[in-house]
């Protein structure tokens, strides 16, 4: 395959890239030309490790480099750009919103937040009756969890090993190894303790009358596309009512169609107290929420909870067109078929099995999965790698279409295994 840069029309039928090599790269290039002394480069926090991918625009499913390069996006800024890039409904509903009114807070009513937030409850056919509109997958977590301290008033949180739920104070303490890693505060908010996956039999020696709340992402995403399954969930969800514990799914990098259903709590017919999600929901757009059930919304009163951007108008108008685009492209059914045929045409080369739900998929590989993820982006794919060494993570747009797939069949078929 190994296609080379291009910026010809018969660039659409093959993927193509500038052709990097390496992982992500820690080392920062030297400070821009004139920086003052010890500038950091280009005067952003050095933080994050990045591929060699200098992105200039997009579209579809389709990124174009800097030098004239398209790269096939099967991991859609992680798990964010589930319509792709470009598409009509989200961009005309962005557009049209800032030009009426791009902001005003929470202190005065608006009719599109009113709207998202019916359509949001309606949307995931699940016994919600409240949203909380937030910024952040992390800040939902965090709400989510200040709701589940304030009904039980208890002080342990049961979490799931190799979750990840965020970089703040509450929403890193339950993820797992963040205390190792990057925790940074000198102590947790709360106790923690973690429950293996899937090991029914442990929930109740972790789950027990001291607890406030078990937070689980039905998929785990960066522990490697991992489907916790319905047994597990069902047993959580006993576990919680025996004890008075309340029940969070963590849907953020799993809910809004990501599964081929409107959150994965449809998907397992298991009805959580809370549902956070973000990412997907407004695909491209800052935005997140917090979806509570009755017992949950009964303890809400004013002032118990509060945002600034939350609930903007633009963020609001995007998670309506979000919802509009799933439901009037049939793109639930779209998500379940592309992803059967990933699993059933993509067992090929390196990959040796298939893992999680819908298009949240992990292709476990016979070598390192960031061997495979090089290789891939060399023949112009971008795919994303996990806390799991052997599993490949794609998480592509909802967009996706069989010639897609088979681009990636292709792909690994050249890379063998």
């Amino acid at each position: 395959m190994n296609a080379q840069p291009t910026s010809s029309p018969a660039a659409a039928s093959s993927p193509a890239s500038s052709a990097p090599s390496s992982a992500p790269s820690s080392a920062p290039p030297s400070a821009p030309p004139g920086a003052p002394p010890g500038a950091l480069p280009d005067f952003l926090a050095p933080v994050f490790a990045q591929y060699p991918l200098p992105v200039v625009s997009a579209e579809g499913v389709w990124l174009r480099t800097r030098d004239g390069g398209r790269v096939l996006d099967l991991y859609g800024g992680h798990a964010v750009a589930a319509l792709g890039y470009g598409h009509p409904l989200w961009t005309r509903a962005l557009t049209e919103q800032a030009r009426s009114l791009s902001f005003q807070s929470n202190a005065v009513p608006m009719e599109v937040r009113a709207r998202a937030a019916r359509r949001l409850i309606r949307f995931s056919g699940l016994d919600f009756n409240s949203v909380f509109f937030v910024n952040s997958g992390a800040e939902a977590n965090e709400n989510a969890l200040k709701m589940a301290f304030t009904i039980t008033r208890r002080t342990h949180v049961a979490a799931i090993e190799h979750s990840f739920h965020g970089r703040t104070a509450a929403a890193g303490a339950v993820t797992w190894g963040a205390a190792s890693k990057w925790y940074g505060f000198p102590r947790t908010p709360f106790d923690v303790s973690f429950i293996a996956r899937r090991d029914t039999a442990a929930i109740a020696q972790q789950v027990s009358d001291h607890t406030a709340a078990v937070i689980v992402e039905p998929v785990q995403g960066v522990g490697g596309a991992f489907d916790l399954g319905a047994p597990f969930l069902e047993a959580l969800r006993a576990r919680c009512e025996q004890v008075g514990a309340l029940l969070i799914f963590d849907e953020v990098q799993c809910g809004m169609g990501r599964v081929g259903e409107p959150f994965a709590a449809k998907l397992y017919g298991v009805q959580p107290d809370m549902i956070t999600s973000a990412k997907a929901l407004g695909a491209g757009f800052p935005c997140a929420a917090l979806l509570m059930s009755p017992r949950v919304s009964a303890a809400l009163k004013l002032d118990a909870l509060g945002t600034t951007f939350g609930g903007g108008p633009m963020a609001c108008a995007v998670i309506e067109a979000v919802i509009e685009a799933i439901e009037s492209e049939h793109l639930l059914e779209h998500v379940r078929s592309l992803s059967a045929l990933i699993r059933s045409r993509c067992l090929v080369g390196p990959v040796v099995a298939h893992q999680g739900a819908g298009l949240l998929v992990g292709l476990r590989t016979s070598r390192p999965a960031k061997q495979i993820h090089a290789a891939l982006l060399e023949r112009g794919i971008l795919a994303g790698t996990s806390a799991d060494p052997g599993i490949l993570r794609l998480l592509p747009p909802y967009v996706l279409e069989a010639a897609h797939v088979e681009l990636l069949r292709d792909a690994l078929l050249d890379i063998g295994a």
